[in-house]
């Protein structure tokens, strides 16, 4: 029997809704990560605090997936997927790591240095974009002339979408701007596509969440 039109928008709104559902459910939208590495050096300092008990340092935060629910003696979701929990995981740490770095520069530093700080997390084809945006005249003449130093944090919200060897995660990055006219912060959604497999997985894509990363 052939759908209506409103019947097929009907089914369309349903797939996509159990989509993001799944989505959810398979990633914890609890990972955060800040920036470790000697590049954050030059962030003016702040006293440290000792972190609340009970509590984890942000710096030893990693990817949080729910456990499968073959464990509380339900279905194993993971066995209709094309991936496994430690794909999954291991996938996640990727974008969470290339999300902090994609927003951690300072103006001091080179867009060789800049993208190279991401060691293998992302394929060739987008470091070399990343190097291009990094040094295009006026972004760069503004980073300079600023003195911008900046710091980022991530957190994954969803899963978007993903294959036998791709994933898109939802990704919730933050930034830490210090420059000569003061400090800022901002939060900016992306959509963060990993290819791989196993426990070998790079980003090959970034776009803004609203652009529809799929």
């Amino acid at each position: 029997m052939e759908l209506s039109p409103r019947q097929r928008s009907a089914v369309f709104v349903l797939v996509v809704v159990v989509l993001a559902a799944l989505g959810y459910y398979l990633v914890v939208p609890a990972v955060t990560h800040s920036h470790g590495s000697a590049r954050a050096a030059v962030t003016p300092a702040s006293t440290p605090t000792a972190p609340a008990p009970g509590t984890t340092p942000a710096s030893a935060a990693a990817p949080t997936v729910s456990a499968s629910a073959a464990a509380a003696g339900g279905p194993d979701i993971y066995a209709w997927l094309p991936f496994t929990q430690q794909d999954l995981a291991a996938a996640a740490s990727v974008a969470v790591r290339f999300s902090v770095d994609y927003n951690s520069f300072t103006y001091t530093e080179s867009a060789t240095a800049y993208v190279g700080a991401m060691g293998g997390l992302v394929t060739s084809q987008l470091a070399g974009t990343l190097r291009s945006v990094y040094q295009t005249p006026g972004v760069a003449k503004l980073r300079t002339s600023q003195k911008q130093v900046s710091a980022g944090t991530a957190a994954i919200s969803s899963l978007r979408a993903f294959g036998p060897s791709s994933m898109t995660f939802i990704v919730t990055a933050g930034q830490r701007l210090a420059t000569s006219d003061g400090p800022s912060n901002a939060r900016t959604q992306y959509a963060v596509t990993v290819t791989g497999s196993g426990s070998s997985w790079q980003v090959s894509d970034i776009e803004l969440q609203s652009a529809g990363n799929t």
